[in-house]
């Protein structure tokens, strides 16, 4: 059964897929922007740059306001917060993984163990 944290989890990770997304997040981290401030540096139009805001809305990833006639945005970083525990989690279990896979390889690899990397014994001329 998934539960809602993992529902948040996959629409966090399904928001920054994309790298306008990422772009606009990047953006926001500076501080709070209107739509049309988000909007200016990307080579897409108003419409399609709104589009991607609802998805990070969606994402609980931003929160929209609007203040008199301007539509501002800003960074919401609790899911953000979420995602990075998540990556930290498994970053250990893969930390854990190479760092036994390094000891076993300098085991079999060390002098003496008969792991090297020639197929040659000590002294053995090529016949070349």
């Amino acid at each position: 059964m998934v539960s809602s944290d993992d529902d948040q989890l996959s629409e966090t990770f399904s928001a920054l897929a994309d790298p306008t997304r990422r772009a606009i997040l990047a953006r926001l981290a500076i501080g709070e922007l209107s739509v049309g401030e988000l909007a200016s540096p990307f080579p897409i139009s108003l419409p399609a740059v709104s589009r991607h805001l609802k998805v990070l809305e969606r994402a609980g990833l931003i929160e929209r306001k609007t203040e008199a006639q301007w539509r501002r945005c800003q960074l919401t970083p609790e899911p953000l917060a979420r995602a990075a525990d998540w990556i930290e989690h498994y970053r250990g279990f893969w930390e854990a993984r190479f760092d036994a896979l390094e000891s076993f390889l300098k085991t079999e690899l060390s002098p003496g163990r008969g792991g090297t990397h020639s197929s040659r014994k000590k002294g053995q001329k090529n016949d070349h």
